[in-house]
């Protein structure tokens, strides 16, 4: 993979022929650990009840919450039937994933009010501990991926 095929310099526009790209690909390792990071959150070996689109769904979902379009859109093409569920305001109960929904909402968009009860009630739906790790491991990379992304288009906006 050549250091510039990435979700998040792709994202953040970033141009091979630039300064900004230039300067990416003496950092090329850590864009290709990046990328593999998103890709075992998306398509890990062991998905657990979380399928792919079901977490292409989430990702545009939380890349929507946060502002960031063209991820979300990038993600949300990759949802297939779950893609109702990449708008944050489908509430998920369509899928009966009301729970799941509302709480990768606050999750990426109120963070510092998440609480035990929180995970509780996702126990409480049924949902197993290892399934619970996978939704927060998914919203854990989509906060990294975005400030990434958005500190890429900050630099690429300073003049050199």
């Amino acid at each position: 993979m050549m250091a510039l095929d990435t979700t998040a310099l792709n994202s953040a526009g970033i141009a091979p022929d630039t300064a900004l790209g230039k300067a990416v690909a003496g950092r090329a390792q850590v864009f290709r650990m990046t990328q593999d990071a998103e890709d075992a959150v998306l398509r890990p070996r062991d998905a657990g009840a979380w399928p792919h689109p079901l977490r292409a769904a989430l990702a545009a979902r939380i890349a929507r919450l946060n502002d960031e379009g063209a991820l979300a859109a990038r993600y949300a093409a990759d949802a297939g039937e779950f893609a109702p569920l990449a708008d944050p305001e489908a509430d998920g109960q369509a899928q009966g994933l009301a729970h799941v929904a509302a709480f990768m909402d606050k999750v990426a968009a109120d963070t510092r009010h998440v609480a035990a009860g929180d995970v509780a009630g996702l126990q409480a739906a049924g949902v197993a501990d290892a399934d619970i790790v996978r939704l927060a491991e998914l919203n854990a990379f989509l906060a990294y991926q975005i400030r990434v992304i958005a500190g890429l288009r900050l630099m690429k906006a300073v003049p050199a």
